[in-house]
């Protein structure tokens, strides 16, 4: 199951979706398609849209290339598989460089060497049992962001056996760059997913886009929000999952190597950046509410909500 079932998107239905000053007479251009295996849409009323749609295909295309553990030409399977890249693409060292920054405002939390682990995880428990302690601490070796060495354009791993993964965080930078574009092409009111939101602008009708956080299991109560040249991200322990009984999800923490405990059903993160947003979404899953507020408060307009 998806770790973003939490998400929809109400402002959906009202079929006006993105355009900024251009007049509702346009035809409605509506693209749906996948980044980094998650769903991605556009819905945008432009005089050339066609042409606007193809750039953004292009774009989800381009940086899948880069950052695709399922591709293995991308520049992540190459480094995971040769432990080192010469010539790391400027997206990659750009996303890198961010995710230096989040692993020291997270204490370590958010960490892209966790991929050995996961591999572990997922391995043993397609074999029918979980990983022993004896193997957690054996793969724990071969994770931390500490180890990972971005020197003049190449990247390389000071361990053996480390990969990264980017899943945590990708997907929210190939939003922001989305939105780059757009803003580009001069277009403004814009709502974007590419499995986690990026609005740049409002909406076309005034007021922010209206997006609602879903309850779990009908536990909580549904929450509204409204996006507004801002990203939401939603990261939930138990959105996937290592065991047929649901109980072990895919949230590892770097430390322990245990996985994320049952604290929070989910938890959103709003912030200007969908990188950000995402990476912080991920992490916060293995704090306590205290760690959060005091993550929350080293950011400038950044919203944390979890239950």
């Amino acid at each position: 199951m998806s770790r973003r079932r939490f998400m929809t998107i109400t402002a959906a239905a009202c079929g006006t979706a993105v355009f900024g000053r251009f007049a509702t007479a346009l035809p409605l251009t509506e693209w749906r398609g996948t980044a980094l295996g998650a769903s991605a849409s556009i819905r945008l009323r432009h005089p050339e849209s066609s042409r606007v749609v193809e750039a953004v295909r292009s774009e989800i295309e381009r940086l899948e290339n880069i950052f695709s553990l399922y591709r293995a030409d991308s520049q992540l399977s190459k480094l995971n598989q040769n432990r080192h890249l010469d010539h790391g693409a400027f997206e990659l060292l750009e996303l890198l460089g961010l995710c230096g920054s989040l692993n020291a405002a997270t204490g370590g939390r958010f960490d892209p060497s966790v991929q050995p682990l996961w591999m572990l995880y997922a391995e043993t428990y397609s074999a029918g049992s979980a990983p022993t302690r004896g193997q957690i601490d054996e793969t724990l070796r071969c994770v931390g962001w500490s180890h990972v060495v971005v020197d003049n354009g190449a990247v390389s791993f000071a361990r053996p056996g480390m990969a990264l993964t980017l899943n945590g965080i990708a997907q929210g930078f190939i939003a922001d760059k989305i939105v780059g574009l757009l803003h580009a092409e001069g277009l403004r009111d814009v709502l974007v997913e590419t499995g986690e939101f990026r609005a740049l602008g409002g909406h076309p009708d005034g007021g922010g886009w209206p997006v609602t956080l879903r309850g779990s299991a009908g536990n909580l109560a549904d929450r509204r929000l409204q996006l507004e040249d801002m990203a939401l991200a939603t990261s939930a322990v138990s959105g996937t999952v290592f065991d047929r009984e649901a109980l072990v999800g895919h949230i590892l923490d770097p430390v322990t190597g245990q996985p994320a405990p049952a604290r929070w059903s989910h938890v959103s993160v709003v912030a200007p950046s969908a990188a950000v947003a995402d990476g912080l979404s991920t992490a916060m899953c293995l704090m306590p509410a205290e760690e959060i507020e005091k993550v929350v408060a080293a950011f400038a307009n950044v919203r944390a909500i979890y239950a």
